[in-house]
Order: C-alpha cells, then sequence, then structure tokens
C-alpha cells in the first residue's frame, strides 16, 4: 500500500512540474562524511572507503519512475569515469527480494545499499523528493545537492569545473 501511496504522490509531482531538477550547493555540514549502510548481498558499505575520488550518493526507489531511468545513465557514469563512484541508496520500504528483483531487471554497474526509512543516513536524513543526488568530493565532503533527476553528464561537467577551479 505504501508503494501505492508514494507513487501516486510522485505522479502528482510530476504532473505539477514540482519534480523538475533543483541544484543547490550542499547544506552543512562542511566536513567530510562517514556512516556505514547495509548492502543487499548483506555486507556493508563504508562511505569513508570511497575517499579519494568523487562520489555520487543517489537516492532512489523502485516505483520511482525518474529513478528507474537515471540508473542506466549512473551506471555508465561509473563504468567510464576512473575518478567518479556512483552508490545507490534505495530508499523504499520493501523487501530485499523486492530490490534483488529490481536491481537484476535494471543491473546497475554500481553498489547499491538499503536505507532505512526510519533511519536514514545522518547528516543527509529523508531525502525531500526522488529521486536525490549528492556529490562528495574526494574528501568526502558534500558540495551539491540535486533533487530531480540528473544525467551522468551533468555530473561530470560539475566534477570537471570543480576540478579546474584553484582553491583559494
Amino acid at each position: 500500500m505504501n508503494r501505492y501511496v508514494n507513487g501516486a504522490l510522485a505522479s502528482l509531482l510530476l504532473l505539477t512540474g514540482a519534480a523538475a531538477p533543483v541544484t543547490t550547493e550542499a547544506e552543512a555540514p562542511a566536513s567530510a562524511v562517514a556512516f556505514e549502510l547495509k548492502r543487499l548481498d548483506g555486507g556493508t558499505l563504508d562511505i569513508a572507503s570511497l575517499r579519494g575520488q568523487w562520489v555520487v550518493l543517489n537516492y532512489w526507489a523502485t516505483w520511482c519512475a525518474p529513478c528507474r531511468k537515471e540508473i542506466p545513465d549512473l551506471s555508465e557514469l561509473h563504468l567510464r569515469a576512473d575518478d567518479i563512484s556512483v552508490v545507490g541508496l534505495a530508499y523504499e520500504e520493501t523487501t530485499p527480494d523486492e530490490f534483488r528483483a529490481f536491481l537484476a531487471e535494471l543491473a546497475p554497474s554500481y553498489p547499491n545499499v538499503v536505507v532505512d526509512v526510519f533511519d536514514p543516513p545522518q547528516p543527509f536524513g529523508a531525502p525531500r523528493a526522488l529521486p536525490t543526488t549528492i556529490l562528495l568530493d574526494p574528501a568526502g565532503v558534500p558540495v551539491k545537492t540535486i533533487v530531480g533527476p540528473v544525467t551522468g553528464a551533468q555530473i561530470e561537467t560539475y566534477v570537471r569545473e570543480a576540478d579546474e577551479t584553484p582553491e583559494g
């Protein structure tokens, strides 16, 4: 039932135009984030282990049509860019078997972890809408949040521009 209510809300957002991407500089914290999340295979993924590269944290759900559309493009980005890693954050109250079936259908090239909807990773908390993408710089600091669909090209453009900007 929850899935249908969430799907109806997402459809309403799309129809009203409220699902257009909104890009903002990341809100606090200004320091590196560290948390571990459970992988669907039973292991854990430590976000801190990805330091040294840009990390794309992408919140998604099985009922979210824009999320489904992003997965192939984000998979290509993950395979193509040596300095960018994508991590899928499955944000939905459903069974591991349903997640596995969804991922088997779309076959993302990047790891996907299950987010507890009642205890989402801090400091981010629950996403305001799906999809939501948070970009971490190589030091693990959140630098950009995109609410709504995003492409691999948009992420690469931001990363290349940020890499070319001298710190001052």
